[in-house]
């Protein structure tokens, strides 16, 4: 296998190991188990984990923007924009980990390199909504409470209630709308 592609396994299994048990939990240890390298080669090609956990959020940003500006372009009913980005939001929780390291990163506001990067690329996205997707201040801080909330459901896996608890099948349908332009 290529270096390059190692390293692609390698980011990958970290998104979903700093998904899984956040930045804290996390050990370059068990990420290269679940990418099944050795630590010593996660080390060599990151250094540290912090810096791999940057990366990591560094994708999950350019993943999110990417996405966002697509919609936008190729949307065609402004009334019905909020509710395209926030569909595509939630395709987004396909990428197993990627919105949960987003929240995790934002929860580390206080960390002196994460959280400056965590800051940059929150205010890129609320700067996206509002100036590429014509939000008002108010629509942009309602939109992303609205994902906030997606955020938090899926990392409460909430989904694992839906069979027993109407509250949970309550709460999805009102954070996951699936109307025009929710």
């Amino acid at each position: 296998m290529r270096s390059g592609d190692r390293r692609e396994l390698i980011l990958t299994a970290a998104t979903i190991v700093f998904g899984d048990l956040g930045y804290s939990g996390a050990t370059t240890d068990r990420i290269a188990k679940a990418a099944g390298v050795s630590q010593p080669y996660v080390v060599r090609i990151f250094g540290t984990k912090e810096k791999l956990f940057l990366e990591v959020l560094q994708h999950a940003l350019d993943t999110l923007l990417g996405r966002f500006r697509e919609v936008i372009t190729e949307s065609t009913d402004r009334a019905a924009l909020p509710g395209e980005l926030r569909r595509a939001y939630v395709d987004l929780l396909t990428d197993r980990g990627m919105l949960l390291c987003l929240m995790h990163a934002f929860v580390l506001g206080g960390d002196p390199e994460i959280g400056r990067v965590a800051r940059a690329g929150f205010l890129e996205v609320y700067r996206v909504l509002r100036d590429d997707a014509g939000f008002d201040p108010g629509q942009a801080g309602e939109f992303l409470s609205g994902c906030m909330l997606i955020n938090t459901l899926a990392g409460l896996h909430m989904t694992e209630e839906l069979d027993t608890n109407p509250l949970a099948n309550e709460l999805l349908t009102t954070a996951m709308p699936r109307t025009k332009g929710a």
